[in-house]
């Protein structure tokens, strides 16, 4: 590892996170060739980083488009790998086509990954690569996530989760490697921006990814927006709220979602976090695991 310009990621990275990454590299030379599961965010890029430095030309960048994807997030993976030089591969997996998927039960990531994952095996098989891995952390542990079941059924390996790498140490990881991920926002499928039970279909996928970019076009880092409706619910980081209250930030924002179809634009005072479409719980839900 190259060491660190910034004294601050340069401390981070004196112990355990040091470790982990030697232990990361020594899991992925021990696999010998691996196909990466690859969209571009902040985990499954140093993902990329990592199985490149221990593999070489051994692996396969593997990206999935979707209308649950943006564009913006399929020309940034398309930027890094091409910069990086590392084999590149897009594949069409509509969600929307898969059963079970559409309706937006609370297992839905389950049903989406079994078919990545399921492609991306396929994939491994007929090219010669021993493995499929996805970028999954160890804070993947403490949220609700179907997909990894899948990944599971699958045999996917999580080089990240498998040892004990956290978001922050990710984070602290890609500063220090001067990835262009290090201070992106965490991304999720588009399919999250919707309560369970919502039918999820093309144009509503739209309406949400537009009103991202408005977001996106104002410089906000870390942001979603959340569906209820005729409502949207506009998540950013509480660092970043009072900026949406900026007056000519505020009548864009507004009358950019209206276009889309949103008669109603809510700020979130508790801010930007992960799941907060589960925080209903999901107790009456039919499906179990």
């Amino acid at each position: 590892m190259r060491s660190c310009a910034d004294p601050q990621a340069k401390a981070a990275l004196s112990g355990p996170a040091k470790e982990k990454w030697d232990a990361l590299l020594a899991s992925l030379r021990e696999m010998g060739s691996a196909v990466i599961a690859f969209s571009g965010g902040v985990d499954s890029t140093f993902l990329l980083h990592a199985a490149r430095v221990a593999l070489r030309d051994r692996v396969l960048a593997v990206t999935a488009t979707s209308p649950t994807y943006p564009k913006s997030e399929r020309d940034e993976a398309e930027a890094i790998a091409r910069k990086w030089g590392v084999p590149h591969r897009f594949i069409v997996s509509n969600e929307l086509d898969i059963p079970g998927f559409s309706s937006n039960p609370p297992n839905r990531c389950y049903h989406c990954k079994k078919e990545l994952f399921g492609l991306l095996a396929g994939i491994a098989r007929a090219e010669g690569f021993a493995a499929v891995c996805d970028g999954s952390n160890a804070d993947d542990l403490h949220d609700f996530r179907p997909g990894r079941r899948a990944a599971g059924e699958l045999g996917v390996r999580s080089p990240l989760l498998e040892n004990g790498i956290t978001k922050e140490e990710i984070r602290a990881l890609s500063r220090c490697l001067g990835l262009p991920t290090a201070e992106k926002g965490s991304f999720a499928c588009l399919s999250s921006r919707f309560p369970y039970g919502t039918k999820i279909t093309e144009e509503s996928l739209r309406r949400v990814e537009a009103c991202e970019e408005i977001l996106r076009g104002f410089g906000f880092r870390q942001f979603r927006v959340r569906v209820h409706g005729a409502v949207a619910r506009i998540e950013v980081g509480r660092e970043e709220i009072p900026r949406l209250f900026d007056a000519d930030v505020a009548e864009a924002v507004h009358e950019g979602f209206r276009r889309n179809g949103f008669l109603y634009v809510s700020v979130d005072l508790k801010g930007y976090r992960t799941g907060s479409m589960n925080e209903g719980g999901l107790e009456d839900s039919p499906v179990t695991f």
